[in-house]
């Protein structure tokens, strides 16, 4: 095999490697890091929280696996998009009352509008 002939067949290689990669969600911003205590992106990976994989756009209470209190499921039909997560995500516990989550909520609406436009990403 000659040189050109390996450099072909390398560049073949790349490119079936690039297209069969699904591309990762962006990076999560700082204020993430306070999530991933808890939970993971993974699709079916549930923490000591459920796995938060596509779950912008869905309803609450439907990750598969994950036993959730008696008042989250009250909220089960509720749709997790940008008006439910920006009250979520700065206060859980007023937003439903007496879910089992510890976090007090983010403080600073940068990091909840950050968080949120992550959450769109992870799918």
């Amino acid at each position: 095999m000659d040189i050109r002939s390996i450099m072909v067949a390398t560049a073949a290689s790349a490119a079936l490697v690039a297209a069969t990669t699904v591309a990762p969600a962006q990076e999560a911003p700082k204020a993430f890091a306070q999530c991933k205590a808890c939970h993971k992106v993974e699709a079916g990976k549930n923490g000591v929280g459920p796995s938060l994989f596509g779950i912008y756009g869905g309803k609450l209470g439907q990750v598969a696996g994950f036993k959730y209190s008696d008042a989250h499921l009250k909220f089960a039909q509720q749709t997790v998009d940008e008006a439910f997560l920006t009250k979520y995500l700065a206060d859980p516990k007023g937003t439903i009352p007496g879910n089992k989550m510890v976090f007090a909520g983010l403080k600073n609406p940068d990091d909840v509008k950050a968080v949120i436009a992550y959450l769109k990403t992870v799918k």
